[in-house]
């Protein structure tokens, strides 16, 4: 588990962290804390590196407060799990607008934090990652974190919402490894393609979340992605929409 500690107060980010330490070692958990001073720099990181699965934010932070960062956040990534850290139970009511998952006040208890981290694990189901070759050595990711995939010669590239890798596999490769995944899907004959983050299907292109990548969809797979795409998200799933 990979967590974002974010707080202008040094004195609390280093016993968030210390606590998270702490609730690792004794439940027998994979955790990665990375600390962030200020909400500003929070976001320049985020702009490379969004590959948190937990987000836990100081409300009362000078120039950008924690509520305006959750709230930017959202608008790239609405499954990402936000807890708020506040002196201030007056802020508890604005946590419906981005989905907080809850609220501390502080000074931070080690108790309730470790309850919420419990209850977070117990919840977060294990998603075995998946390992790949490539120039660079070993890339391990989850499913859920892969876009698309796109031959490339010989071999592919692999998207994810921020970045991209040359891997040292070929597309017909990467099929029989995600191929029996329901998630993916073959769209054409160079691509292969995460259902879960599309935004929308039309006759002749896929748009992903992001609105901007769109993949080309084949007349002869346009029936079979789409009836896919309806048995597993529905007619009706938010932000889903079909052409």
């Amino acid at each position: 588990m990979r967590i974002a500690v974010c707080d202008d107060e040094e004195v609390q980010r280093k016993l968030i962290t210390k606590y998270l330490q702490e609730w690792a070692r004794e439940r027998s958990q994979l955790a990665e804390t990375v600390p962030f001073p200020s909400g500003e720099k929070f976001l320049f990181s985020w702009e490379d590196d969004k590959f948190f699965d937990l987000l836990i934010l100081d409300i009362e932070m000078d120039e950008l407060s924690g509520m305006e960062l959750a709230k930017k956040v959202r608008e790239e990534n609405e499954e990402i799990p936000i807890l708020f850290i506040t002196g201030y139970e007056t802020y508890m009511a604005q946590g419906y607008e981005v989905s907080a998952i809850q609220y501390l006040l502080k000074p931070t208890s080690r108790e309730k934090l470790f309850a919420v981290m419990d209850k977070l694990a117990k919840g977060k189901k294990a998603e075995e990652k998946l390992t790949f070759s490539m120039d660079e050595g070993l890339l391990l990711l989850a499913p859920s974190e892969i876009w698309y995939v796109e031959a490339a010669g010989h071999y592919c590239m692999l998207h994810t919402s921020c970045r991209q890798y040359h891997l040292h596999h070929s597309l017909t490769e990467m099929i029989k490894i995600l191929g029996k995944l329901m998630e993916f899907v073959q769209c054409h004959r160079s691509y292969l393609v995460n259902l879960k983050h599309i935004s929308a299907i039309t006759r002749t292109e896929i748009v992903m979340d992001d609105q901007e990548a769109r993949i080309p969809i084949s007349r002869s797979a346009y029936k079979a992605v789409n009836e896919t795409f309806i048995k597993n998200y529905g007619l009706c799933e938010n932000k889903k929409h079909r052409g």
